[in-house]
Order: structure tokens, then C-alpha cells, then sequence
């Protein structure tokens, strides 16, 4: 596919085929993602792949009993895979220590970071396997595990010093249990009001 064209038909999918994909597959997928900037190369973001009955796993720890009844969208649970996108904060703190780092100050811990850059290097990776998925034909959905984290963590042996970023569940799409999550109705502000050319309050003008 096209690359801009990957980026504008790009969407959340929400039902899938209960159908697994190759793990080789996978395997490249994942590979391709992780080749995202990091500040000073620390590359941190990593994988947990939950395919087969793990997946069932993950569900049951964050979707039990009657929750899973009342849940918006039970095609959902049926993605072949789902990737469990995590970071550890320390390994930039660790990074920016080294001595071509030391004089930015940013090793003396994770509260020095004005902005964590953990979570923005894994937001990169996750859009290069979310644009990645659209370009192969499955379907993809970004979703956090929010209260559930320490659950996940434990269930699936994830070392306390890792995050999880966010999941993302991966499949072939089953577009005849299409589900629109209910944001997609706000659509997405005008280009000309988020972008500011040379000031914040000059005009919208794009220059010549």
C-alpha cells in the first residue's frame, strides 16, 4: 500500500476474525515497528506477543465474568494476537549517565525528564506497527490496560521495572461486526487550527 495512503485510511478496528496469524509474520511485523527514534538511541520499547490460549489469558485477567457480557465490543476478543507494548523508564535515566549524556543532567533520575520521553518513543513505535498493520491488510487497535496493569504484570511475569505502554491487538478484520467506538463521531479538527506558522497567534496562512 502506499504509505499516505496507509496513513489516511488508518483506522481503530474493534471486530475481528478468530483467526491466528503466522508467527513469522509477527516476528517482522515486530521487527519493523521497533525502527522508531529514541532519544539517545535507548531503544527500551519491548514486547510481550500473547497469541493462542495467552490471549484468553489476558481477558480473563481484565475482562471477566459478567463484564465480558456487558462489553461494547466482544468481536474485539477475538484478534490473533495481542501485543503488550512495554518501556522501562530507568533504562534513559541509565542512558543519559554515560558521559556523552552526563552534561544534560537528565541521569540523575526519571523525575529530572521535562518530558518522559519513554512514553513518546513508545508512542512511535506503536504507530509504526499500527501503520504497518494497515499496510499488510489486518485490522489494529490501540487500547491501555489501565487499572488492570499490576494484574497483567503478574500474570504474564513482566518484571516490576517495566510499564505497560498500551495494547495493541492485531488481526484480520471482520467487517461484518464492524463496531465504531463512539470518539470516532468527534472527527478531528480542521489542519489549519493546529497548525501555527512562525507564532501562535498569527494567522492560519500557509507561506508561499
Amino acid at each position: 500500500m502506499e504509505f499516505e495512503r496507509a496513513l489516511r485510511v488508518r483506522r481503530m478496528v474493534r471486530a475481528f476474525r478468530d483467526q491466528p496469524i503466522p508467527g513469522a509474520d509477527l516476528a517482522e511485523m515486530l521487527d519493523l515497528a521497533r525502527k522508531a527514534p529514541s532519544a539517545g538511541q535507548t531503544a527500551s520499547t519491548e514486547f510481550v506477543v500473547l497469541t493462542g490460549t495467552d490471549r484468553r489469558r489476558y481477558w480473563d485477567t481484565t475482562l471477566p465474568g459478567d463484564r465480558r457480557t456487558a462489553f461494547s465490543f466482544p468481536a474485539l476478543i477475538e484478534a490473533g494476537a495481542l501485543v503488550l507494548l512495554l518501556t522501562r523508564p530507568d533504562a534513559y535515566r541509565e542512558r543519559y549517565a554515560e558521559p556523552d549524556k552526563a552534561r544534560t543532567g537528565l541521569g540523575a533520575g526519571v523525575e529530572a525528564w521535562p518530558v518522559p520521553f519513554w512514553w513518546v518513543d513508545a508512542g512511535a513505535v506503536a504507530q509504526n506497527l499500527l501503520l504497518i498493520a494497515t499496510n499488510r491488510g489486518l485490522g489494529a487497535c490501540l487500547f491501555g490496560t489501565f487499572d488492570h496493569e499490576t494484574a497483567v504484570r503478574d500474570e504474564f511475569e513482566i518484571p516490576p521495572d517495566r510499564r505497560i505502554v498500551a495494547v495493541i491487538a492485531l488481526g484480520y478484520p471482520d467487517h461484518g461486526k464492524h463496531a465504531e467506538g463512539r470518539s470516532a463521531r468527534r472527527g478531528r479538527p480542521d489542519a489549519a487550527s493546529i497548525i501555527h506558522w512562525g507564532n501562535w497567534n498569527r494567522g492560519g496562512a500557509i507561506p508561499e
